[in-house]
């Protein structure tokens, strides 16, 4: 059987995610749902950095753009908080960009945009 990278972690977050899910339901914007997930990781003391910024690295050469990551937690997982009606595509491949450009492993994308709560691990 293959080993899963980062066992805990992913459970008490995604375990925040739903308590947060459950308190306000589905259809605020994404700010929203950041700022209650910061009370609640900090009610279970979990660690964690939000709105994350990220240097992006064109052939060795600093670019002025960066990208900002909803949240990092446990220095180690990148989550992003997402409010559409599914979680597709484009923000599995959003989230290997960032995962790739911070050189972490496991992201996480969360949707708050559906009745029940969505998620998605994404391993680069």
């Amino acid at each position: 059987m293959a080993d899963i990278l980062f066992k805990e972690e992913p459970y008490k977050i995604i375990g925040a995610c739903f308590e947060v899910h459950n308190v306000l339901g589905h259809g605020f914007k994404e700010a929203v749902y950041k700022d209650a997930l910061e009370l609640e990781f900090n009610r279970l003391a979990i660690l964690f950095v939000k709105e994350k910024p990220y240097t992006i690295f064109y052939k060795e050469q600093k670019l002025k753009h960066f990208f900002i990551a909803d949240f990092v937690i446990y220095d180690t997982i990148i989550l992003e908080i997402k409010i559409g009606s599914y979680i597709g595509e484009p923000y599995i491949k959003q989230t290997l960009n960032y995962l790739k450009a911070s050189g972490l492993r496991l992201g996480m994308v969360i949707n708050f945009g559906a009745p029940s709560l969505e998620y998605q691990r994404v391993i680069f």
